[in-house]
This record gives C-alpha cells, sequence and structure tokens, in this order.
C-alpha cells in the first residue's frame, strides 16, 4: 500500500470533491431536475402516422433567463417553430447541442458506494499479496475519493477543436489512515463496513442533446417564462374502424372508433384532432437540422412505409387488418368522447379532449356515431376473358383462372347513403345484423351526401349464366395499311334467376374485348378508355395477363374494351336475360 503524506494530499487531491454523493467531475454539468420539461397541449394526428405536436407552458428559466430542456424532438425538415408567449420575454434563438448534465444513479457496487460516500469513515477488508500469500488485512480509514481527470483538464490538454469530453475516473481509492492517505486499487477493496448509514445515491456526469431557448427580456429575467413549440414528427397514428349494424329494413348505425397508436411522446391530458385525409409532406423522410440526427428514428410497424399498415400518403387503409385487432393496453386513462368536429380546408377533423397516454401505449376510443340509410344491392362484374391470341400463354392456374371466369356469381351489397356532417374514411368495416357479425368490408372515403358500397357476401340465391354466340363472320371485313382484317359478331346473353324469397335490386356490368353494338332491357352500352379508366376490369386498371401479350398496332384501330351497364329489380322466382351485341376484329 502506497502512502501519501497528508499535508501534501490537499493539493493531491484538489479533484475530489468533499460533499457526499456528488463526484467533482460533476460540478461544470447541470443537474436533470433544474432542465424544463414542456407539456404536449395539443396534437393534430394524421393516419400515416404524422403528428402535428403542440409543446407549451410557463416553464423555469435558468440563471441567465434561458429555458433549457431535456427533450429533442425528430421534426420534419422546415416544421419546427418555437414561440415564446411572455410579454416580458422575446425569443431571440432556438440552440441545440450536446451538453453535460447530472445523472442521479444508484449505487449497485462496491466502486459506486465508494463514489457516493467520499469523506465517510469505514472499516475495509483489503486483499493483499498475491496467491498462497495473499491474505485479507482489516484497518479504519475515511474515504477520501477516486481521483479524476476533470473535463476541463482533459479539454486544456486535447488538440484545438476535439469538444467537450466527460471527465476520466482513476482505478484507486484515496484512504485516508492514521499514517497517512493511501492510494489502494479498487480491485484490492474486498468488502467495506460503513460507520454510518452510507449514501445510496449519487451523480454521473454524460452527454445529453438538450435545447435551449434563449430569451430577451425587457427587464429582470423571471423564475418562469411562458413558452412553446410546434413540429411535425412520425411516431403518433390513428387507424380508424367502423361497426355498421343494419336493421334488414334499410337503417344503419354507423359507429367509428379510433385506435391510436402512440411511439412519440408521453401524452397526459392532451387534446387531440383525428384528421380525415393526409396532406402532402414533402420533406417527410429527412429530419430538420435542429434535432441533431441524420435520419429518422425506427419505428415500430405501424410507421414504416414498407409495412402493410402504411396509406401511401391517401385515403386508402392498410392492405392487411389482421394486426388491427391486436389488444390494447389496458392501463391508460379514458379519454373524454369527442366533443366536435371541423373542416379545415380539404381536411376533416374530429376533436377528442383530455387524452392521456403514454409512449409505447395504445388506446382505442369511440370516435362518433350515426344513422343513416341503406338498400341491399346485388352485384355482377363479368370481367373480358383473354383474346384468342393469348391462350398459348395460358398453363397451369391460368387455365383455372379462365374457368372461374366463366362461372361469375353475384356479391350481395349494401349501399350506406352518407347524409351525415362528416365524411366516411377509408377503414376496415364491421357489418352486424342482430348482434351477428355477417361480414368484414372496407368503407371506402365517402363525402357528405355520397354514397359508398360494403361487401357482404355471394349471393347463393341468385343464379347466373353467361353465353356467347358467334351469329356472324367476315373474312375480308376492311382493309388497314394494306392488311385484310376479319370481323367476328357475336350475340351475348347473361341469364339471371331469383331464387329468394324477395324481390332484389340488380347491378350487372359485363367487359367485353372488341367493340359493344348494343343492350336490350336498357342497358347502357359504352367504349371506354381502355389506359385510363380504373373499371375497365372489375375494379382494376388491367387484368394479370394483359402485358403477357405484344399487342400489335391494328388491334387498337378497330377493337377496344366496351363495357355494358344494366340496373334491374327481380321479382321472387323470377328470371330474366339481359343480352347484348358486341363484335371482335382480327387478322
Amino acid at each position: 500500500m502506497q502512502e501519501i503524506d497528508s499535508k501534501l494530499s490537499l493539493a493531491v487531491l484538489f479533484t475530489v470533491l468533499s460533499t457526499s454523493s456528488v463526484p467533482a467531475y460533476a460540478e461544470s454539468a447541470a443537474p436533470l431536475s433544474a432542465l424544463a420539461e414542456m407539456p404536449v397541449k395539443e396534437i393534430t394526428v394524421f393516419k400515416d402516422g404524422h403528428a402535428f405536436v403542440l409543446h407549451e407552458g410557463a416553464m423555469s428559466t435558468d440563471g441567465a433567463g434561458n429555458v433549457v430542456m431535456d427533450y429533442l424532438p425528430t421534426p420534419v425538415m422546415g416544421t419546427f417553430w418555437s414561440f415564446s408567449a411572455d410579454k416580458a420575454a422575446k425569443l431571440s434563438s432556438v440552440i441545440s447541442s450536446r451538453r453535460k448534465v447530472l445523472i442521479p444513479n444508484t449505487a449497485l457496487n462496491l466502486r459506486e458506494l465508494i463514489e457516493a460516500n467520499p469523506n465517510s469513515d469505514a472499516r475495509i477488508v483489503e486483499l493483499r499479496g498475491a496467491g498462497d500469500k495473499a491474505t485479507f488485512v482489516e484497518y479504519d480509514a475515511t474515504i477520501v475519493g477516486i481521483p479524476v481527470r476533470t473535463s476541463e483538464e482533459l479539454e486544456e490538454t486535447s488538440p484545438p477543436n476535439s469538444g467537450e469530453m466527460l471527465p476520466i475516473a482513476g482505478e484507486v481509492v484515496l484512504l485516508k489512515t492514521a499514517s497517512g492517505v493511501s492510494a489502494v486499487p479498487l480491485t484490492k477493496i474486498d468488502s467495506i463496513a460503513f460507520k454510518n448509514n452510507p449514501q445510496s445515491k449519487f451523480s454521473k456526469t454524460d452527454f445529453r442533446n438538450l435545447m435551449t431557448l434563449k430569451l430577451n427580456w425587457s427587464g429582470q429575467p423571471q423564475k418562469k417564462a411562458d413558452v412553446g413549440m410546434v413540429y411535425l414528427q412520425r411516431g403518433i397514428r390513428w387507424i380508424p374502424q367502423y361497426k355498421v349494424e343494419i336493421d334488414g329494413d334499410g337503417t344503419a348505425v354507423v359507429k367509428l372508433q379510433a385506435s391510436i397508436v402512440n411511439d412519440l411522446v408521453d401524452l397526459k391530458d392532451v387534446t387531440a384532432n383525428l384528421v380525415v385525409g393526409v396532406p402532402k409532406f414533402a420533406f417527410k423522410g429527412t429530419p430538420d437540422p435542429i434535432s441533431m440526427q441524420q435520419s429518422i428514428a425506427a419505428l415500430s410497424p405501424y410507421f414504416r412505409d414498407e409495412s402493410a399498415f402504411d396509406n401511401r400518403m391517401s385515403n386508402a387503409i392498410m392492405s392487411q387488418t389482421a394486426r388491427m385487432s391486436e389488444s390494447t393496453d389496458s392501463s391508460v386513462e379514458p379519454a373524454e368522447a369527442v366533443s366536435g368536429t371541423a373542416k379545415a380546408e380539404d381536411l376533416f377533423l374530429y376533436t377528442v379532449k383530455h387524452i392521456t397516454l403514454k409512449k409505447g401505449q395504445r388506446m382505442v376510443l369511440p370516435v362518433c356515431e350515426a344513422t343513416v340509410k341503406y338498400k341491399d344491392l346485388y352485384t355482377l362484374d363479368i370481367p373480358f376473358t383473354p383474346p384468342p391470341e393469348m391462350r398459348q400463354y395460358f398453363h397451369g392456374q391460368q387455365r383455372e383462372l379462365e374457368k372461374l371466369l366463366a362461372q361469375p356469381k353475384f356479391m350481395h351489397k349494401i349501399r350506406l347513403t352518407n347524409k351525415t356532417d362528416f365524411p366516411f374514411t377509408t377503414a376496415p368495416a364491421l357489418i352486424v345484423h342482430n348482434n351477428r357479425v355477417l361480414a368484414q368490408g372496407m368503407m371506402t372515403y365517402t363525402a357528405i351526401g355520397a354514397a359508398t358500397d360494403l361487401a357482404v357476401t355471394t349471393a347463393v340465391d341468385i343464379k347466373v349464366k353467361k353465353e356467347d354466340k358467334e351469329t356472324s363472320r367476315s373474312p375480308n371485313a376492311t382493309t388497314w395499311q394494306g392488311n385484310q382484317y376479319g370481323k367476328i359478331d357475336l350475340d351475348g346473353t347473361i341469364a339471371v334467376t331469383n331464387y329468394s324469397g324477395k324481390p332484389v335490386d340488380l347491378e350487372v356490368r359485363r367487359n367485353v374485348l372488341g367493340k359493344v353494338v348494343s343492350a336490350d332491357h336498357g342497358g347502357k352500352a359504352e367504349m371506354v378508355n381502355v389506359i385510363e379508366d380504373e373499371d375497365v376490369h372489375a375494379g382494376e386498371l388491367y387484368p394479370t395477363w394483359w402485358t403477357w401479350y405484344s399487342w400489335p398496332a391494328w388491334w387498337g384501330q378497330f377493337n377496344g374494351v366496351g363495357k355494358i351497364t344494366w340496373r334491374t329489380t327481380l321479382d321472387p322466382k323470377q328470371s330474366t336475360d339481359l343480352g347484348y351485341k358486341w363484335s371482335y376484329y382480327w387478322r
């Protein structure tokens, strides 16, 4: 054990702080308790996972009259704005920087207990020697502390512009005994018996990213200042869900609830605006420099662009909805029911007050409820089949697809008319009748006054049979650019029989490749834009096989896509034959 003269020790150990639980290297750091915590007052939540967050409150100031916060958001580029609502203080600038702070810790081992208890009297058990000669020696001593190279010392001896540094503690403890001050390796201390109750808490210096709101006071700086900030950041989203309760007689109760996913910041008694619609955020992937980050922090799958939960900046809900039924945290405090709705330009807002939700928690809450009218509807979409030139490309499953197209079925839907004061947003919709689940469909965005269809199930009591017959063939019907083209004329029939016990409203649509000529029973026959019309093929822009074939230039000169639409009512046990005529040119 090395002895040090006790008179000399005061000069040698000037870096060791004499007060308990606060080491010398913490002198230049600010305690966490001195940093302001600015509460969230209001959030505006979008379906794509972005939230516009408003922080505001009366914050404690430091000795210079500024507000220093231990919170640094990661806003989208250009969306961070701060302000002072205090008439006596004008905001001059906002600085984000890495600074040293004192972080309280609980001592968990001998070294940390020694750090937490300088100037304490104790009984020391020290291991001396090694191997077979190792012995334990007990003696009384006063813990002076652990020598430290302070931040100031390291910064003075480092190259210029090295930046701030954390202090470096030594590997020995200084113990004052009757014979002087000894430097003992910490690894040799076997145990310590404190004469008095030891301190269990101590503070360590570490770096934190802090934000400073610099204020210019018109007079003497006050202890508090009313300040705030707003920013757009990804981390909170709301997922809408509908429950549609039908009575079987034309009236439906539409209930909307919201699942709120919070991976951003703790919320306490906050007002939340849930937005229908998603505006364009041009720099959503670029963090603002104030955040001191190079990239947006990783979040749960609910916020990833490549996940099934991304709504692609539109009102389209996520393509997979299974995970939306995950259990929510039952420990969250209940929020007040929606207090009102409002429209801001092209966006619609549902306002919910008194939301308390910690970061990492999920919440489900009712949003609104309305009674609307609906009617049962039975729809049939018969897409066009591939032309003869493409049949050679069809094998295996594609042939099965062709068979399926030849066996069309009616779909039972309910058509809701939105006569409420708010639009329907895109979301999964559970359809219920007499507390029994009928189906889960997809509610699509429906403006006030418009109507939307929800699919229920296949209508097994309405039978349909499609038949197309060739009526004539003209081998050399026309000439184009020196080539002869033939023409085939066809008559089609869609035979429908209602085997149910009630009248049914039918909507039938038939698409054909070629040129549609006419339709009976009041059918509307038209040629559509095959490039731009999304209704060309049963709601899809193109069938999967469309690109399998190199369509010749002459094909579009004579052919195209025709669409015939019928709307009619069919009484029980009755049948009808919906007829149409069309033609197809070939070479």
